[in-house]
């Protein structure tokens, strides 16, 4: 950690965009006493964020798998604040799982991630009774978690308005004078952080009763891994692609195909559940997908969460709060100069 000469306390700050990443910027800052307001470009809360397509597993350790070590470590404290400030955090661990033919993928997976036991056939069922008799073996990440990100998004968004943010939708331009700008705007800040590049992530929405999972589950292939979240009332979010593209169309046909033919491979009961959305979203990313807080004068950059946004953004807040109040830097995230960037 290291520290600058620069500290503000009790400083006024405006927040740019009203996604995960803006709303945990300006709740922890409000807290923390704090003069905050939060703008957004769109009228309607969430129109332009990509957050609304997020899984949100909560996932450190699986994460490890195509992540620098930073993710793992921050994300262990974000973990801490979602306990904190959201009771409907389920901490039920994460499962990762694969079929006969794909048991390299698990040990691989098994070799670069943390935090884990294996389990056999018969402690899986105990977990997911409906998985119990399909796999032979399994990886459990007890201390991960989940949420629904449809009703975490409009948790925050009321915690913010009940510490006091100003906030205005449909409006991008600062009204006045802040001591320090958070910008969280994602792509919309390409003009200013030109390597910053755009991720799309695809998903599918599905309705069924005929399966009952408790937590996230990972199924491994070579090509087409995906995971399966539940969420509340028999809805289980089935994701994602990540294709290397900022255009945000609808899913193609072959995204559509993979991901159901492979929530089919994890459990049949897939194939008679009702589809309640097709949707894709594009993140933001710099060249190693780890986020970044880059200072330049009074705006400080909060962008590049990756697939990471909701384990990510508890963790970054509070990192800008500690720059703010005391100038301290997280090595591995803080930079300087946003035209580098």
């Amino acid at each position: 950690m290291e520290r600058s000469e620069t500290v503000l306390s009790n400083s006024s700050v405006t927040v740019l965009g009203a996604g995960i990443t803006g709303l945990w910027q300006s709740l922890i800052l409000a807290r923390r006493g704090h003069s905050v307001r939060l703008l957004e470009r769109s009228k309607t809360p969430f129109e332009h964020a990509s957050s609304r397509y997020a899984g949100a597993m909560l996932a450190p350790y699986c994460e490890e798998e195509a992540s620098l070590p930073i993710i793992r470590i921050l994300g262990l404290k974000s973990l801490d604040l979602w306990r904190k400030f959201y009771p409907e955090f389920l901490q039920n661990g994460s499962l990762v799982v694969a079929q006969p033919r794909d048991q390299g993928e698990l040990r691989r997976f098994s070799r670069l991630t943390s935090g884990h036991r294996t389990l056999a056939g018969p402690e899986i069922a105990v977990l997911e009774p409906d998985l119990g008799e399909r796999f032979q073996s399994a990886l459990f990440y007890e201390q991960e978690g989940h949420i629904d990100p449809r009703l975490a998004l409009t948790m925050l968004l009321k915690l913010v308005e009940e510490v006091g943010v100003a906030i205005d939708f449909g409006k991008s331009e600062i009204p006045c004078r802040s001591d320090q700008i958070i910008d969280c705007r994602g792509l919309a800040a390409q003009d200013d952080l030109k390597s910053l590049r755009g991720v799309r992530g695809e998903r599918v929405i599905v309705r069924t009763s005929e399966i009952k999972l408790r937590r996230p589950v990972r199924l491994l292939h070579p090509r087409f891994p995906i995971y399966v979240v539940p969420w509340s009332d028999q809805h289980y979010m089935i994701g994602a692609t990540v294709i290397e593209s900022e255009e945000p169309n609808l899913v193609s046909l072959r995204s559509a195909l993979e991901l159901l033919s492979t929530a089919y491979a994890l459990h049949p009961v897939f194939g008679e559940a009702e589809i309640v959305d097709f949707a894709s979203g594009v993140r933001p990313a710099f060249p190693d997908n780890c986020p970044r807080i880059i200072v330049d004068n009074d705006r400080l950059y909060v962008n590049g969460l990756y697939r990471h946004g909701f384990l990510m953004a508890p963790a970054l807040a509070e990192l800008v709060a500690a720059y703010i109040e005391n100038g301290n830097r997280e090595s591995e995230i803080f930079v300087e100069n946003s035209a580098q960037w």
